[in-house]
């Protein structure tokens, strides 16, 4: 038998996004715990505003969220309707189009979250 042979499968879906390759479903929806994120770092969320790499375009940027995959979705559809704007969740990281710094971080707060404002 081959290394990695047992290996192959389905990494990510234009359906329902990046798969956890352990139970083959969605990384929102899995229920095997491999593929969620480990407590990362202090527990504070870090929030920045970057354009580096986006056209000029200005983006709020929230990373180090300890929460589960369904939570950090609720979260980011509840920081995008606060803000009015557009955005996603990328590996973790919630990414907000726009210069919304303060707002982000008042709405982590009324959520009970730790969170500071990190860069320049």
């Amino acid at each position: 038998m081959k290394s990695g042979a047992n290996r192959g499968g389905l990494v990510y879906s234009t359906d329902s996004g990046r798969m956890c390759p352990e139970c083959r479903r969605p990384l929102a929806d899995c229920v095997c715990r491999v593929a969620r994120p480990a407590s990362a770092g202090d527990g504070v969320a870090k929030v920045m505003r970057e354009k580096k790499g986006r056209a000029g375009k200005t983006v709020t940027v929230v990373r180090n969220l300890v929460l589960d995959p369904v939570e950090l979705t609720a979260l980011a559809r509840e920081l995008k309707n606060a803000c009015g704007s557009g955005g996603t969740l990328r590996d973790g990281v919630l990414e907000i189009q726009g210069d919304h710094v303060d707002r982000v971080l008042q709405a982590l707060e009324a959520r009970g979250l730790k969170a500071k404002r990190a860069g320049g």
